[in-house]
This record gives structure tokens, C-alpha cells and sequence, in this order.
């Protein structure tokens, strides 16, 4: 008997309609699967050879040239993140309700790639680790940050960040 196919989900089937950008994680061991949607932060799960371990990593994008909002610029790099104090930061900024998920589902010790996104060569630039659980982005609150939120409360905050460090 033949085995049945898997399908992504996006494939449009005879009663379905594609969903673009977006694929479903398979059961398969040694697969490498990925969540794409369009957020800041994505989440890629590689397994070993078996089930039972599951390695996470996560992709962690960044603007490495001069960008100017509401006249603050937001570049930020890997060299941007080599010079700060034992090569440590919080990721700020992230205003987009999946990307935020994502950011509060990361664990502590795991592995993030530093990505160069919007720039002349895009692409892996380095390795983080997560150093500090989610907490709330002080930047929401700053009414002279570009990251500024007038909708979010201190006592209920929206947005929230982590700290990340250089392997």
C-alpha cells in the first residue's frame, strides 16, 4: 500500500487556497523545519537523530546600516553588538504581536542567529544565546523613542524584550 504524502500547509489542495509564506513542521527526524511569517524573529527547530532531543534555534534580525526613524537612528549590528559591555544587550524595539510571541517563548541558554536584514549583503552575521527571560521593553514607555507605544500601560505592558549575549 502506498504511502500517503505529506503536505505542506500552503500547498493548496483541491478545496483549499494557499497560504503563502508559511510552512508546517513534519514528524520526520533529522528534518529541519521552519515557521515563516512576516515578523522580526522566526523560530527554526532542527532534530538529532532521534525524537527525543529537539534543539532550538532562533533567527534574530537586525538593521547593520543607518536607518533614521522619527529622526533616531536604529542601526544595530554585530559590531554594534561586540562593543557593548561583555558583548550583551537587550533586543528592544520588536512591535509586532508574532514577533513578540515568539521573543517570550524563547528559554533561557538557547541559541539565536544574529541576522543582517535590509542591508548590502543580508545573511547569518553571528551566534547569541538568551541570557534573561522576557521582560518589559522599557522603550514603549519613552514618548522621544521611535519605539514609543501610547497604548501601552506600565502597569499591563504590550511589549516585551530579552537579553542576548555573543557565543
Amino acid at each position: 500500500m502506498p504511502r500517503p504524502q505529506k503536505r505542506l500547509a500552503g500547498t493548496a489542495g483541491p478545496d483549499k487556497k494557499g497560504l503563502p509564506g508559511k510552512r508546517a513542521k513534519t514528524e520526520d527526524a533529522g528534518e529541519i523545519s521552519a515557521k515563516v511569517e512576516n515578523s522580526s524573529l522566526q523560530k527554526i527547530s532542527a532534530s538529532k537523530d532521534s525524537v527525543k532531543k529537539l534543539s532550538s534555534y532562533w533567527l534574530m534580525k537586525s538593521e547593520p546600516e543607518s536607518r533614521l526613524e522619527k529622526g533616531v537612528d536604529v542601526k544595530f549590528g554585530i559590531e554594534d553588538l561586540k562593543a557593548q559591555p561583555k558583548q550583551t544587550t537587550c533586543w528592544d524595539g520588536v512591535r509586532n504581536y508574532q514577533a513578540r510571541n515568539f521573543l517570550r517563548a524563547m528559554k533561557l541558554e538557547e541559541a539565536a542567529f544574529f541576522y543582517h536584514s535590509n542591508c548590502k549583503e543580508p545573511g547569518i552575521a553571528g551566534l547569541m544565546k538568551i541570557v534573561k527571560e522576557a521582560y518589559p521593553d522599557h522603550t514603549q514607555f519613552e514618548k522621544n523613542n521611535p519605539h514609543y507605544d501610547p497604548s501601552s500601560k506600565e502597569d499591563d505592558p504590550k511589549w516585551s524584550m530579552k537579553s542576548l549575549t555573543l557565543f
